[in-house]
């Protein structure tokens, strides 16, 4: 089956469903609310990376002076942020998933 025809399926199956000729399958997901983390655990991180602030900055899509910010306190990850840092947390193996090779 091609993307067009997968396409045109799914609309079709969504169609049928919107009439009540079709039942759609659902499922019910929670989502925890990404972690807080501290300006210790950001530099804990960081290090346990064994990356610098460049680096790290640059991996998390942020400023220098972000990470910076972060590490002394003065500022607090967002919630994208802290949710990437509690995946690297979780896995020390998703920087080499990602190919984020720190020298």
């Amino acid at each position: 089956m091609n993307v067009y025809e997968s396409i045109m399926q799914g609309l079709e199956e969504a169609v049928a469903h919107e009439h009540g000729e079709k039942t759609a399958r659902s499922a019910h997901v929670t989502i925890t609310p990404p972690p807080e983390v501290s300006a210790d655990e950001v530099k804990e991180l960081r290090h346990s990376l064994n990356m610098t602030q460049s680096t790290f900055a640059a991996v998390m899509g942020v400023s220098n002076k972000t990470v910076e910010a972060w590490e002394k306190g003065t500022n607090t990850p967002a919630g994208t942020a802290r949710r990437m840092m509690g995946i690297l947390i979780a896995d020390n193996t998703v920087p080499e998933k990602f190919n984020i090779i720190s020298r």
